[in-house]
C-alpha cells in the first residue's frame, strides 16, 4: 500500500478521493476533519492517526474497516456499532466511509498521544500502526461478508447490551441482539440502519 504523508490539510478524505485503490493519506493535522453526521473530528497536531485509505468496494465496508482497525490497534480494542473504536469502554477512535466512483474512502481517526476528556488514547507509534492497519485493511476488504460479520461480532462491545437508539424522529431502547447480514443493528426486534446508539449497560447487569 502506498503511503502519502501530508502536513496540515482540511481533510484527508478530500486528498484520498483523487488517488487510486491501495493508497493511504496520513496527515499531521486536519483543520476540518469530519466524523459521522457532519460532526467535527479535532486533535492537536501529531497526536493522532489521521488517515484515509482508498479501498476496493465492499458491501460491508464500514464493518470491514472497523474490524481491521480493531485488529491493528490490539486485542483490547472493541467495536461500538456502527463504527466507533473503544478501549476500556471509552471512545478511542472513529471511522467514516464514503463512496467515490469505484472505491471506498475510509477515514480513520485514532487517539494516540492525546484524547478529549472522557476518551481513550492508544499511546502507540503512529508509523507502526499505519503498517499494521495497511495489512489488516487489505485482509478484511478481501474477506467475505460472512467473515466480516463474524469478525465484527467477535470484537463487538454493543451486542448483548441494552442501548438507546436515537433516530431522526424517534428514540427507543432495547437490547442489541445481533448484526444483520446487511450490517444493520438488530435492537428489540427492529433493524437500525442509521442513527446514534448509546450503550446503557451490559446484558448481564
Amino acid at each position: 500500500m502506498e503511503v502519502i504523508r501530508v502536513g496540515s490539510v482540511p481533510s484527508t478524505q478530500d486528498v484520498a478521493r483523487r488517488l487510486p485503490i491501495g493508497s493511504v493519506v496520513v496527515a499531521e493535522h486536519q483543520t476540518a476533519g469530519r466524523g459521522r453526521l457532519d460532526r467535527r473530528w479535532e486533535a492537536p497536531p501529531g497526536t493522532a492517526l489521521l488517515a484515509s485509505w482508498v479501498m476496493p468496494p465492499h458491501a460491508l465496508a464500514s464493518l470491514a474497516a472497523g474490524v481491521a482497525a480493531a485488529h491493528a490497534c490490539g486485542k483490547s480494542v472493541r467495536l461500538k456499532w456502527p463504527n466507533d473504536l473503544l478501549l476500556g469502554g471509552r471512545k478511542l477512535g472513529g471511522i467514516l466511509v464514503e463512496r467515490a466512483a469505484d472505491a471506498c474512502i475510509v477515514g480513520t481517526g485514532i487517539n494516540l498521544r492525546w484524547a478529549p476528556e472522557g476518551a481513550a488514547m492508544l499511546d502507540q507509534d503512529r508509523d507502526q500502526l499505519v503498517e499494521r492497519m495497511a495489512a489488516e485493511m487489505t485482509r478484511w476488504f478481501a474477506a467475505t461478508e460472512d467473515e466480516v460479520l463474524a469478525g465484527w461480532r467477535e470484537r463487538s462491545d454493543t451486542l448483548g447490551r441494552r442501548v438507546r437508539v436515537h433516530l431522526q424522529d424517534e428514540t427507543f431502547e432495547g437490547v442489541a441482539e445481533d448484526i444483520a447480514p446487511d450490517g444493520c443493528l438488530e435492537v428489540a426486534g427492529r433493524k437500525v440502519s442509521a442513527g446514534d446508539v448509546v450503550h446503557l449497560r451490559s446484558g448481564s447487569d
